[in-house]
């Protein structure tokens, strides 16, 4: 048997990078002379990370497997289209944070499964 830790550590992993990568996304958004101060693509950055840090944590709570393989792709294109929006930003830090992210996703899927299968007879 596997530990909850161990069944939840893609899931915490990407949880951690979605922080990491809205902690550099609201330096860049309110510091100075970082080329991105103020504009509307750190912006999105920041509500990007935010949202999958959300999503990271449903998907430890997530039980049925409909939900987590749909929670899976939109967790996918959103580390997708949040690390092309930091690449156009210049933030190689929220690059490095989506990839890490997608290792945690990636991991997340080999976790074992807790579904309820039906028997045939």
């Amino acid at each position: 048997m596997s530990s909850p830790l161990s069944s939840k550590s893609g899931a915490i992993v990407l949880l951690i990078a979605s922080l990491a990568g809205l902690a550099v996304a609201l330096y860049a958004y309110f510091t100075p002379l970082t080329g991105v101060t103020g504009t509307l693509g750190a912006l999105v950055a920041i509500v990007a990370c935010f949202i999958l840090a959300v999503m990271a944590l449903l998907l430890m709570q997530v039980k049925a497997r409909g939900a987590s393989i749909t929670l899976r792709v939109l967790i996918l294109l959103g580390l997708a289209g949040t690390f092309f929006a930091a690449m156009l930003l210049h933030q190689w830090w929220i690059c490095v944070a989506m990839v890490v992210g997608l290792i945690g996703l990636i991991l997340d899927l080999f976790r074992p499964a807790h579904y309820a299968r039906p028997t045939h007879t």
